[in-house]
């Protein structure tokens, strides 16, 4: 696993040892960066707040922080996970531009620092997660106006986003699916 764009293109990314931790493809975090920046309508990522949650390891916000994301909050319950995600933050010399969260999505409150404009979830499949955080994200002002959601679920999992979040774009990448959606709150 490695940054696969930006100023720390083809850096390496600890994880945890363990099949716990399910980080997205590199193949798979090109293409969605690819969308992000061309094929959302969106500003791009240069100067943007983000927020990595179910971080894992913090691929897909350090992706964003490689390629020009400003800041990027990062929320992951797994201890094991967070600490990869520390050693990550490290290496690539980007801990000041980073805030670590070790909560559940449930137990957040207010982002810190206001809201971002790009959020990606990358729940543990089927399990419902990612609908409960776009729930929390909404009701506790983690969206800015027209912000971009990536969603990654399982090919064949369902994913009925709550309004004011409409549906951009849907990808599938083997086994997962991405879904782009826009918040108009």
């Amino acid at each position: 696993m490695r940054i696969v764009g930006g100023k720390h293109k083809g850096r390496p990314l600890s994880a945890p040892a363990g099949r716990d931790t399910r980080p997205t493809s590199d193949r798979a975090r090109e293409a969605i960066f690819n969308v992000l920046e061309h094929g959302t309508g969106g500003s791009g990522l240069r100067g943007a707040r983000v927020a990595d949650v179910f971080a894992g390891t913090g691929a897909l916000g350090l992706e964003a922080l490689s390629r020009g994301a400003a800041h990027c909050i990062f929320v992951e319950a797994a201890r094991p996970a967070v600490a990869a995600l520390r050693d990550n933050l490290h290496d690539l010399g980007e801990a000041e531009h980073a805030t670590v969260m070790q909560k559940t999505v449930a137990a957040l409150g207010a982002p810190p620092g206001g809201p971002v404009d790009y959020a990606f979830l990358d729940a543990p499949y089927e399990r419902g997660l990612t609908e409960q955080a776009l729930h929390v994200l909404m009701e506790n002002g983690w969206l800015c106006a027209g912000a971009v959601v990536m969603a990654e679920v399982a090919a064949r999992e369902t994913l009925s986003p709550p309004a004011p979040l409409a549906v951009l774009k849907e990808k599938t990448y083997g086994a997962a699916r991405v879904i782009f959606l826009v918040f108009s709150g």
